[in-house]
């Protein structure tokens, strides 16, 4: 069953991103699973409302990056400074101590200054000088790009994705989700009016929650063979690493959190595959040339490795 607090949480966000549940949903569970979520999808469409819904509803300590090509690595962890009456350096930390922190247009920055989140993402701290600064609990990373433009972009290197553990697209709003946005956000900003419903104890509960969900170990094989399987397919260079398997299952035990469930199931890992692996997965040239995406790579291999089934006694 779905944590009332949990749920609150859903709706408190819902109410303010209008028809996008599962967006909402995926950026849940990158949430729950401590992991962090790259959003790639046009101007417009809520990228950066989500994530202040989100940061807003647990009353989270919130930071912005808008990543422009002369964006320093010190702008992003912060630095020290001498301060001539105490004869000392004192640290002035920078937007990445935060708890949700949102980096706007990640694509639009030097590998430089890119390269400077991957500690941060992965190990939640930063070092500069030789001094360590552990980040605060929860540490978040929604960091977004637009697919359309190119000019001005630097593309993101592997090793930075890998740090994503989902790579999502928002998408269009239909007709009556559209109506209801020009209703609800016609007239002022409803951030200004949404409540907090949660907190960081509430955090450490979903995410205690979530590490105990069951995965049994045909799922387990199931998401080993998957993995490996992106690894040895003809049309990849370079297949998904043990990093990939990790973020999945991971990414599985705070799905089935959020779909009510104690343990996970095929579906729950069919569903994130595409979200999980298919900005890890480096094609071949010549395969890219003739238009060939991962995802078809993926559905291909989803559609041929057996399912796990459900036997007596399990």
């Amino acid at each position: 069953m779905l944590p009332s607090s949990l749920q609150r949480l859903k709706e408190n966000i819902s109410g303010i991103v209008l028809g996008k549940e599962d967006s909402l949903t995926l950026l849940l569970v990158g949430f729950i699973a401590e992991g962090h979520v790259l959003i790639e999808d046009v101007p417009g469409v809520g990228k950066t409302l989500i994530a202040k819904a989100l940061a807003a509803s647990l009353n989270a300590d919130f930071h912005r990056i808008q990543c422009t090509p002369d964006l320093t690595p010190t702008d992003v962890t912060g630095f020290y400074v001498f301060d001539r009456q105490s004869n000392s350096f004192s640290f002035r930390a920078g937007p990445v101590v935060t708890n949700i922190l949102l980096v706007d247009e990640i694509n639009r920055t030097v590998p430089r200054t890119q390269s400077s989140l991957l500690e941060a993402m992965e190990e939640r701290q930063i070092t500069i000088d030789g001094q360590t600064t552990r980040l605060p609990h929860p540490f978040f990373v929604v960091a977004t790009q637009n697919p359309i433009e190119h000019d001005g972009t630097f593309p993101l290197p592997e090793a930075q994705l890998d740090r994503f553990m989902l790579k999502i697209s928002m998408g269009y709003p239909n007709a009556e989700d559209e109506e209801n946005l020009l209703l609800t956000h016609g007239k002022e900003n409803p951030l200004l009016k949404l409540q907090a419903v949660g907190g960081e104890k509430d955090v450490k509960e979903w995410q205690e929650l979530s590490r105990n969900v069951f995965v049994h170990q045909s799922i387990r094989s199931y998401i080993i063979e998957l993995v490996r399987a992106t690894r040895t397919h003809s049309a990849v260079a370079f297949g998904a690493s043990p990093r990939a398997s990790l973020a999945l299952v991971r990414a599985a035990r705070a799905l089935a959190l959020l779909r009510g469930r104690k343990y996970v199931i095929p579906d729950d890992i069919k569903y994130l595959a595409g979200y999980v692996l298919n900005h890890r997965l480096l094609l071949k040239r010549e395969d890219r040339l003739r238009g060939v995406k991962a995802g078809q790579v993926l559905e291909e291999l989803l559609a041929i490795i057996p399912v796990p089934v459900e036997k007596d006694g399990d």
